[in-house]
């Protein structure tokens, strides 16, 4: 068991470092120079090479990328000389020196994600800090409108199988899997926000947290979230239908189902006590891996419904070129990715010892 937990957190830190390389080179090759961008029309030779300086950009890219290996590492080498680069400023890494010399200490800190180039020098840590939870609120409830109402159709589904009403669920669910996020967006936006909007009441944009016209501060609006949720939840709704219909099948087809109905046992209490649990196994596999798939997917959702979370400001940040912010932004959610992948990974083979053998 332990050796199987190493090589799973051996591959996940491996995975994690292609991310970085990755990101990294991506967004470091890309047209465009993010100093010019941050001083618009008011550049200068000057001015410009003094930006460069600060943010790293004079330097060859093999030292930038150690640069920036240096800054997400919780371990990691710094200078002691206010001229350098990655001089240990007050409160710019919130570190703990364990050792130093003349030049340079080694510290520990937090994975340091540099500062955006827009936003006066504001910490990318705190802009994700503050745009996370909202995306993480959206994706949460979007799986469990997946779920619970993808496990009802998929139900209902299995249960008049080969009817008008498997055929129509199958349809629906399948048409809601292919159904591109933008468009959904726009669609859903333009019908229940604004034609039926004296009957739904809902807005066709806003956030988790409204702005109090009174000047009372920030207030709960719930109904912003309902909209992009139900969007962002369609296509994982349309794989649970097709999961929960194919299972629950499958599971009716089984000697001990027979056995049951045959020992004068109500088809309720078969669903309900056998078939339905055990039909959920291949539902709750499919989503361990939906939630991080999610958060990088309300991109285009959070835009459209000017919903302040974390793909808003990624596509924002593409807008102004706010390399810190975009490869912060995919970082943290390559992370969370990796991490929910090795967790089910882990849970995997707490549950089926066989797991272990592959």
């Amino acid at each position: 068991m332990f050796s199987y937990l190493l090589k799973k957190t051996i591959y996940a830190i491996v995975t994690l470092f292609g991310v970085v390389t990755v990101v990294f080179l991506l967004f470091n090759i890309l047209p465009g120079d993010p100093t010019r961008m941050m001083l618009d029309q008011n550049e200068n030779s000057e001015q410009l090479a003094l930006l460069k300086k600060k943010f790293g950009f004079d330097k060859p890219i093999e030292k930038q990328y150690l640069y920036y290996l240096n800054d997400l590492s919780p371990i990691s080498l710094h200078s002691l000389k206010s001229e350098d680069f990655t001089y240990c400023s007050v409160g710019k890494y919130n570190e703990f020196p364990i050792w130093k010399n003349q030049n340079i200490q080694l510290v520990i800190k937090p994975p340091y994600l540099r500062e955006s180039f827009q936003k006066n020098g504001k910490k990318v840590s705190t802009i994700i800090n503050e745009t996370l939870p909202n995306t993480a609120f959206l994706a949460v409830f979007a799986i469990l409108i997946a779920l619970l109402v993808g496990v009802f159709l998929g139900i209902i589904a299995a249960l008049n199988v080969h009817t008008w009403i498997d055929k129509t669920i199958t349809v629906v669910s399948t048409f809601g899997m292919s159904l591109p996020s933008f468009f959904s967006a726009i669609l859903f936006a333009w019908i229940f926000g604004f034609l039926l909007h004296d009957w739904t009441q809902l807005p066709m944009s806003g956030s988790l947290f409204e702005v109090d016209d009174y000047g009372n501060g920030n207030y709960l609006a719930l109904k912003n979230s309902i909209l992009p949720a139900i969007v962002l939840g369609i296509r994982p709704l349309g794989v649970v239908i097709q999961l929960m219909r194919n299972s629950l099948l499958e599971i009716l087809n089984q000697d001990y189902i027979r056995t049951a109905k045959a020992k004068g046992i109500s088809t309720a209490q078969v669903l309900y006590k056998h078939a339905i649990k055990n039909s959920l196994n291949p539902v709750v596999t499919a989503l361990s891996g939906w939630f991080a798939s999610m958060l990088a997917g309300a991109v285009f959702v959070e835009y459209i419904f000017g919903w302040n979370g974390l793909g808003k400001e990624i596509v924002d940040a593409l807008n102004t070129l706010d390399l810190p912010v975009i490869m912060g932004a995919v970082l943290v959610i390559s992370t969370i990715f990796v991490i929910i992948t090795v967790l089910v990974d882990f849970v995997y083979a707490y549950l089926d010892p066989r797991v272990k053998l592959h």
